[in-house]
């Protein structure tokens, strides 16, 4: 599919820009349409559309230092796109596309958004019971981390197949080394 560097990038800056713009529209939509009082349920006590707006990270985390996680998402922000440049499989660099649209979309939410910039609310949405309430970036972080888990379990798997055969062929065994 992508068999260069910079096709490979590219393909990871369409899923981010895909994640991004997907993040806004909801969140614009959750805003415009949904109340913080009550909620509308989509699979029953299970998944709920309900307003939130989320100072702290995950799970409320650092809301008494929404700035410190302003300057977290941007260092975040510019190690994802790093690692994108340096991504040797399609599915790598499309894994951390996704991470970096869901990471770009909350930190758009916490320089934006009230109560000012630097120190915005994210805005969530999709409340999942009583466990917490998130957002589309959220999901998209969780998807991607999956994707680049996936992808090393796979190519751990491959790496083993290729030891097995080698040692039983009486080659050397190699371990370690960049993903193929």
């Amino acid at each position: 599919m992508a068999d260069s560097p910079e096709k490979r990038f590219a393909l990871a800056c369409v899923a981010a820009g895909l994640v991004v713009v997907a993040d806004q529209a909801t969140k614009a939509a959750a805003v415009a349409g949904l109340s913080t009082a009550e909620g509308l349920p989509l699979l029953g006590d299970f998944l709920t559309l309900q307003l939130a707006f989320n100072p702290g990270g995950v799970l409320s985390f650092g809301a008494q230092a929404p700035w410190l996680l302003t300057a977290l998402g941007i260092v975040s922000i510019a190690l994802i796109a790093t690692a994108m440049i340096r991504a040797r499989t399609t599915r790598w660099a499309v894994g951390l596309g996704i991470i970096l649209g869901g990471a770009i979309g909350n930190t758009v939410d916490r320089l934006f958004s009230p109560p000012g910039f630097g120190v915005g609310h994210v805005t969530d949405f999709l409340a999942y019971g009583t466990l917490f309430i998130g957002n589309l970036a959220d999901l998209a972080l969780a998807v991607g981390a999956v994707i680049l888990i996936a992808t090393l379990w796979s190519q751990n798997r491959v790496r083993q197949a290729n030891g097995a055969r080698r040692s039983s062929s009486g080659s050397a065994v190699s371990t370690v080394g960049p993903a193929q």
